[in-house]
This record gives C-alpha cells, structure tokens and sequence, in this order.
C-alpha cells in the first residue's frame, strides 16, 4: 500500500521496523500534495521544505539507536489558528495574514517533543468562525468526496487534508462542533475532548468557554494516540484540568460493548433531520446493541434552546477577544489615519471579514447596559439548564449517540447568504460544548450521492477513554471508515 494511505498507527509500526524512512514519508505526502492540493485547497501554508529538512536529521538520528514515540516522523497537518513558532499563523485572515507567532502552543510544543513533522497549516473559516470554510479569507477548501461541497467548519482544512490523505493526522479546533461537523463532512474521525483536558495555550480564542483544541485522523485508534499524547494539564493555561490522563490506546481492547449503556435521545430525531441520515445512524445504533450496548431512551429537554445560547454565548466571548485586534499591539494596521478611533475603526474594517464584524457586533449588543441581563445573562442560566440534562442523562446511561450533523455536506454557496441556515448545521454539535463534554464523530454511512454520514457519541466528562472504546468496537464491526474519495 502507497504511503499516504496508511493510518497513522500502521505507519508508525512500519517507521519505527526501519521499513520506511521519514524523509520517504515526507516525499510521499509531498507528492500527494502535488497531486491533489490545487483542487482540494486544505492548506494555507506549507512547511514541506523545512519538514523535509526534519526528516533528514531525524533519520541520521535514528541511525544512532532506532528507539521512536509514538507520534516520532508523522507528518501532521495543523488548523491555522494554533500557534507555531516561526511559521505564519493567519486565522484565515487578513488582520493576521503576516503574523508569525513567536512561540509554539502547547501542542505543539507536546508534538515537537515527540518530533513529529509539520506539513503546513491549513485553512479555516476566519477566526474559526463559521461551518463551511468559506469565511476564509483566502477562499473555501473542497469537500474530497465532491469538490462542489463544502467540507465544514471551522476545521474544514485539516478534515479535508485528512480525507484526502494530505497528512497523516491533523489538529483542529471546536467551538460548537468545529472538529466534529467537518470530520462528519468528510468520512474521518474528530475528536473532541472534555474541555480542560487539552491546553488552549497558544490557541488564538474565539470563545473562551467553548474552545477546545483535538485530532481529526483515519480511523480512532489514531485518534486515541494522537490525544495521549496532547492531553493533560497545562500550567500556562488556567482553565486546563489537573486530571490524570489514562491510557487510551488500552481502552480500545475491549472488541464488545458489553454492560454499556447507550442512551438514545429523541430531540436529535426530529423534523429537519435529512432521511439517509437519520437511516445511517438508526441502524448504527442497531449495530451498537449488536454488539452488546444495552439501548434506552432518554430526554435532553433544553436541546432546542442550544443554538440559541450558543449564539449569545459564542458571540459575547468573541466580542471581547477580538478586541485586541486594534492595529496597535500585532497583526494587521491601517495606513494614513486621522487619529487612534480612526486606526481602531479602518484596521478593523479592512481586517475582519463580514461574519466576524457580524459576530463582534452581535457580541457587543448583547453585552451591552440594557441588554446584558435580558440575553447574556439569561443564556449563562439555560447554559445550566442544558448541563443539568446531560448530567441527568448520565446517571442512567454511560454514553449517548446521536448524529453529528443533520444532512450531509452541502453546495459551495448554498448556504452562504443565509446565516441562520448555516448556524442550524450545528445543532447537534454545540450542546456538547455548552456541557463542556468530549464527543467523537466516526463514519457510519453514505448517502445516495455517495457523501459521508457521522455518528456522534457523546460521554462523561473526561471518560474519553468510554467513546474511543465504543467508537472503535463500532469501526471495527464496519467498513465506512475504510472507504476513500476519489479527487477528479
């Protein structure tokens, strides 16, 4: 098998057996890049020259005493708006089309020590804000599986990037579903962990309670891999959680679900969820109690206010982190102003696309005196509500299921003009960040047309190691995963 096709565990066997050398792993996945990136346009910027001189000096290295990690010459992809010292990090923006951040986040940092190699950073929508990449400042990435569809958002870039076999792994992040929609989007795994478990150190804040950095890769043994390695706790980061962090790679041993409890809600099976959906994930869920889950119904009462609160929430946050984008301190600055208002105002005009001025201003109304108690404050109090009901749910089950979006991807543009469509292809990802709860999206299903469905499972706070288990009974019982686009 070609290179560029196998999972990221597969090809770690056959690198640390000296089979292949990493400077062979960085020219096939250059190669692949040559061929496929001008149509799929997954990255921003590409780092193939210096992962090249990586690879080098890592097999020179290794001739020493051939001992690797587990992440040791993988190739990643990361979503363009986690820090990378020495290499541009745009957000998909102009504001920050010429910042290179002087210091590496967390996790990068936690993946350096592991030296991997970095491909490149790849696109987004502008400042992870939207769920199709066409906010992007530097145009939309293509859907692998049909290039005239979207491959979600925000983390569009590094879901197609994978599906595409343009890296082995990727790194996004997920802010309502940001991880979780585009890997639904494109047929690969996402991974979204419990917030706190994952350093937010470095990641460029949308909003600051929702935010949570994970892996998007082939299969979810990867994905149990690539999060061992990125988890735990961050002192540079005040909401990381000092939790101990298991091993999950022995979490997917058990090949059955037997004794687990897997609860099914209604309110994600309701009018507005697409028929080839709701089909894929039923007789997923089939295929859960197939393999010993016990099934049970349950209620999440407060689903339908989610999106609501989410907006109040996302937007309020976003308003004030975005503040620091005034052309005084970094990133972009307008010329030949009058005075310091006027730098304020032409940097952010020129800066910002349309849906983050939309976003900013709709933040700042509904922070403003007068308004603040009637939707902010309201909205942190349903915020309880909603964790109230998962926290109901899980004392009578261990994990719940459900799908990860409700239609499969959509048509470049389709959607663009109408922004209330377009935050609706949401909605059975943000409760989850509202909970502050880890979910994974895994492939169970196509459509007529041949595009990817998701299965969403949604667990305990920091039981990651519970939905990688079930995800992974589920993968190997099936084939969805196994399946590849071809890009014409």
């Amino acid at each position: 098998m070609s290179i560029h096709k196998l999972s990221l565990c597969d090809l770690q066997k056959k690198f640390t057996a000296g089979e292949v050398s990493a400077v062979e792993i960085v020219r096939a996945y250059a190669l692949r890049i040559g061929q496929v990136e001008s149509k799929v346009r997954a990255y921003v910027n590409q780092a193939q020259d210096s992962a090249f001189t990586q690879a080098d000096a890592l097999d020179q290295q290794l001739k020493q005493w051939r001992k690797t990690k587990p992440l040791m010459g993988m190739p990643f992809a990361i979503k363009d708006n986690i820090c990378t010292e020495g290499v541009p990090t745009t957000c998909s923006s102009r504001m920050l089309q010429q910042f290179v951040p002087p210091y590496d986040a967390t996790v990068i940092a936690k993946l350096r020590e592991e030296s991997y190699l970095l491909l490149g950073k790849t696109n987004l929508d502008e400042f992870a804000m939207g769920s199709s990449t066409e906010n992007s400042a530097f145009g939309p990435s293509r859907n692998p599986w049909d290039l005239h569809r979207v491959p979600g958002g925000s983390s569009g870039g590094s879901a197609a990037a994978v599906a595409a076999d343009e890296c082995v792994a990727a790194l996004g992040s997920d802010t309502g579903g940001s991880i979780r929609q585009p890997a639904a989007f494109c047929g690969v795994v996402g991974l979204k962990p419990t917030y706190g478990r994952v350093s937010r150190y470095g990641l460029v804040a949308f909003a600051s309670s929702l935010d949570q950095i994970g892996p998007i890769t082939k299969d979810v043994r990867d994905a149990a891999c690539v999060l061992g390695v990125i988890a735990g706790h961050d002192p540079l980061d005040s909401t990381s959680a000092d939790v101990p962090v298991p091993d999950y790679m022995k979490a997917l041993a058990k090949k059955d679900l037997k004794k687990l409890r897997v609860g099914v809600p209604k309110e994600f099976f309701t009018e507005g969820l697409d028929p080839e959906v709701d089909h894929a994930v039923k007789a997923a869920i089939e295929e859960l109690k197939t393999l010993g889950a016990e099934l049970k119904d349950i209620q999440l009462p407060r689903t339908d206010a989610a999106v609501a609160v989410y907006y109040v929430l996302a937007t309020a946050e976003a308003s004030s982190n975005l503040a620091r984008f005034d052309g005084v301190k970094f990133g972009l600055r307008a010329k030949e102003t009058k005075d310091l208002l006027d730098l304020y105002m032409k940097t952010r005009q020129e800066g910002f696309g349309l849906e983050v001025k939309r976003r900013i201003m709709l933040g700042t109304y509904v922070l403003s005196a007068g308004y603040y108690d009637a939707y902010y404050g309201k909205a942190q109090a349903v915020r309880t509500l909603i964790c109230q009901d998962f926290d109901a749910a899980f004392k009578e089950v261990d994990l719940i299921v459900t799908p990860a979006t409700p239609t499969p991807a959509f048509k470049l543009g389709e959607k663009s003009e109408d922004p209330l469509q377009m935050y609706l292809s949401d909605i059975f990802t943000i409760s989850v960040n509202l909970a502050g709860l880890p979910a994974i999206a895994v492939p169970c299903g196509f459509s007529k047309s041949g595009l990817p469905i998701g299965l969403q499972l949604i667990g305990r706070p920091f039981e990651e190691d519970t939905i990688l288990r079930a995800a992974h009974a589920y993968e190997q019982a099936t084939e969805w995963h196994l399946k590849k686009p071809v890009i014409r």
